[in-house]
């Protein structure tokens, strides 16, 4: 199926030459002067290799036919990343090189989108949110405003996000999966 180079988003698959890709990034770029660009980074599927390639947005390009079903994160092991079909409890093991950097936010029992491509797992999309533990974070130094300034803090699951001064250790925050920013204080 042919879809436009700017619709294209993190966890799609594209078809090139025969080969099978995964995006990891894009990015739109609009300069003042000549034609939009879509930057694209891409890793393939068959060897892991990663390349950067860009298109005019208006450029056709061909996108693969992928399954992707929601499964739910059950554990890692030395084996891979195990997850479970709700529908009928079939289990896959997906490497760690598909999961990549959102290893962090896997949480037990999180809904995951996993993509196949003829049965094996080739990308996953994580829900846009999660909620973390401040673990770790700088003391509030008094007279800072609340909203000029932010202070780093270290989450239960190893992640470093800036956080607003008001925020201590032991608070729940949501945080987005996309870049790893704070969004809000968890409502729970």
């Amino acid at each position: 199926m042919k879809v436009a180079a700017s619709s294209l988003r993190k966890g799609n698959v594209v078809d090139m030459d025969g080969k099978l890709y995964v995006v990891l990034t894009t990015q739109n770029i609009h300069p003042g002067k000549g034609t939009p660009v879509t930057q694209l980074d891409m890793r393939r599927i068959s060897d892991g290799v990663k390349v950067s390639e860009r298109y005019r947005t208006t450029e056709q390009v061909e996108r693969a036919f992928v399954e992707e079903r929601e499964h739910t994160f059950l554990y890692a092991d030395g084996e891979g990343y195990h997850f479970m079909n709700p529908e009928n409890y079939d289990q896959i093991v997906v490497p760690e090189d598909v999961i990549g950097e959102t290893k962090m936010y896997l949480q037990d029992g999180m809904a995951v989108q996993l993509s196949t491509h003829e049965g094996v797992p080739i990308a996953i999309s994580l829900p846009s949110r999660v909620t973390l533990e401040i673990t770790e974070t700088e003391p509030v130094v008094k007279g800072q405003t609340a909203s000029s300034s932010y202070k780093p803090a270290m989450t239960d699951v190893g992640l470093r996000v800036m956080i607003p001064p008001y925020i201590t250790v032991g608070t729940r925050i949501v945080v987005l999966t996309e870049d790893g920013s704070y969004v809000e204080r968890a409502k729970d």
